[in-house]
């Protein structure tokens, strides 16, 4: 019996019959076939299809990666580049612009030092000779009528602080002028620079005078709570004191530092006194901790350098005066201190200039930084290095921007995109 013939889909009778197979001649030749392992003749992709990179453009720097997008930094036309700053670039942009700016910033600073050291030298001189008066005191009328005076001094030292503090807060708006030219590389001089700075006097002045008088309300205020439980309580009081103080502290620093671009946003803004507090309210937001760190280690470094200065000089002016008198009568003695407390205080004086003037710096660029991150202010800088506009005005003013030149309630301007800004 024979097997059916199956075909396709096992359709019987469409395969030859197994003796009826096509001869072994009629097969394709071997040479026919495609080579094994040659590579495949591809066609060749024309420059700029897709995925190919077209030629490079006039221009592109050589060595650069060819069909890669070319980064380009932002331009540094002065101490900073016009971008968001790092903490070293803080740093370096203020050596640099004291360096840049010695006669404006290092005279100015000098001119408040060499106040605050003359009246404190002779407070110390007067303290000095008080106290050794109180040795011939004999009796307890004697003594608190010595005292008068001694209460007197200490009172106007006290007062001295507050004065030089109040004159730095005014020095730290004038020296925001160098620093926010400096970023564009322009030159300041000492006159410029007061010039620039004194139309802005008065409100600098009533927003120094109000941050100097809340510190002193505050810290008189910590104080009569103090005494007030120690009367009342006892020393259990401390157990209370102690917190509240130490409260009263993180807030006192929290508040400055919240306020502390007032004076910058004053004089570069031109805003008055309550709309300058409110903008460094909101620049400093969302901030805060970056700026207390900054502060404190630019604070903890200016201490360092004061003291690195300051101890030399103090042991060289007793050693003189050991030299020159070593036997010294109360005359001599009281000499001998005002001789070491004149020298002292020049140095002093010549100490705190620099550091007051760097810290100014670091203030006034930290200032700058916050508004190029919330405002675009380097877009303005951008376009005032390109334009050249206002060569002996502040850059970030408002005379850049549009409008009547005032900041729009709430004292902070809004961002405006490049496009749309009018020309200088």
């Amino acid at each position: 019996m024979s097997q059916p013939q199956h075909g396709q889909d096992g359709v019987p009778g469409n395969q030859p019959a197994w003796g009826n197979q096509p001869p072994p001649g009629n097969q394709p030749a071997w040479g026919n076939q495609p080579q094994w392992g040659g590579p495949p003749a591809w066609a060749v992709p024309q420059a700029g299809s897709q995925g190919v990179p077209g030629p490079p453009a006039p221009g592109w720097p050589p060595g650069a990666p060819y069909g890669q997008p070319l980064y380009v930094a932002p331009p540094k036309p002065g101490v900073i580049p016009l971008r968001p700053l790092q903490f070293g670039e803080i740093l370096d942009g203020s050596f640099q612009t004291i360096r840049r700016n010695a006669a404006a910033m290092f005279g100015s600073a000098l001119i408040v030092q060499a106040i605050g050291a003359i009246l404190i030298g002779a407070v110390t001189v007067g303290m000095v000779q008080m106290t050794s008066s109180l040795e011939t005191v004999n009796s307890e009328e004697e003594f608190l009528q010595a005292m008068g005076p001694v209460f007197a001094v200490m009172a106007g030292a006290m007062g001295i602080s507050v004065l030089i503090g109040f004159l730095g807060s005014v020095l730290q708006g004038v020296l925001v002028v160098p620093v926010a030219r400096s970023v564009l590389n322009r030159r300041t001089g000492f006159k410029q620079m007061w010039t620039l700075a004194g139309r802005r006097i008065w409100p600098l002045l009533g927003v120094a005078a109000l941050l100097t008088v809340g510190g002193l309300l505050a810290v008189a205020a910590v104080a009569g709570i103090a005494v007030l439980l120690f009367t009342a309580m006892g020393p259990m009081a401390l157990f209370i004191v102690f917190p509240v103080g130490l409260g009263s502290v993180v807030l006192i620093v929290w508040i400055g530092l919240k306020l502390m671009l007032a004076p910058a946003a004053i004089v570069v803004e031109r805003t008055g006194v309550y709309d300058g507090l409110l903008r460094s309210w909101q620049l400093t937001k969302n901030n805060w901790w970056r700026i207390f760190g900054i502060t404190l280690v630019v604070a903890i470094m200016v201490g360092i350098i004061a003291q690195i200065v300051q101890i030399p000089a103090s042991l060289a002016a007793t050693a003189i005066g050991g030299v020159v008198s070593p036997h010294p009568d109360q005359d001599t003695v009281a000499s001998t201190m005002v001789v070491s407390t004149v020298i002292s205080s020049a140095i002093g004086a010549l100490v705190g200039s620099v550091t007051f003037a760097f810290q100014a710096s670091v203030l006034a660029l930290l200032y700058m930084d916050l508004r190029m991150r919330r405002d675009g202010l380097d877009m303005e800088l951008m376009r005032l290095m390109e334009t050249g506009a206002d060569p002996d005005g502040i850059p970030g003013a408002p005379s850049a921007l549009p409008g009547n030149g005032q900041p729009p309630a709430g004292g902070q301007f809004p961002y405006i995109p490049p496009g749309q800004r009018p020309p200088a």
